[in-house]
């Protein structure tokens, strides 16, 4: 019988809309907070946050639209990176890893459950 290895998981809280995710090989938490949320809709020229999950739901997000979604998550959830530090990382699992993560974090501010974001198509 192999010994059990140990894993750091489980620090996201999904009920305050944090997402965990290993970006340059770093364990990090995302969230997307009410003041991420505003900086969203100021990065997105959004009018609401209606009007923001319309366009997030339309789909055809530009890979900038990528960073600075991920970079406000990141600072959402204490880290400090800028747009441009978030540009030059990478995250677990390539372009489907990302796509994935950006569902993931938007799913959780937005609302569904957390297999919800798999279930939807990639942003």
């Amino acid at each position: 019988m192999r010994p059990r290895e140990r894993r750091v998981t489980g620090r996201a809280n999904r009920h305050r809309g944090e997402v965990e995710a290993v970006i340059d090989g770093e364990r990090r938490i995302l969230c997307l907070t009410l003041g991420s949320l505003a900086e969203l809709e100021t990065a997105f020229a959004a009018d609401s946050l209606a009007a923001l999950a319309r366009r997030f739901l339309a789909g055809g997000l530009k890979a900038e639209d990528l960073i600075a979604i991920l970079a406000i998550g990141l600072r959402g959830g204490g880290n400090i990176v800028s747009d441009e530090d978030v540009a030059g990382m990478s995250v677990e699992g390539g372009l489907a890893g990302l796509a994935r993560l950006v569902g993931e974090l938007l799913t959780a501010a937005f609302g569904g459950e957390p297999g919800d974001a798999e279930a939807r198509p990639d942003p």
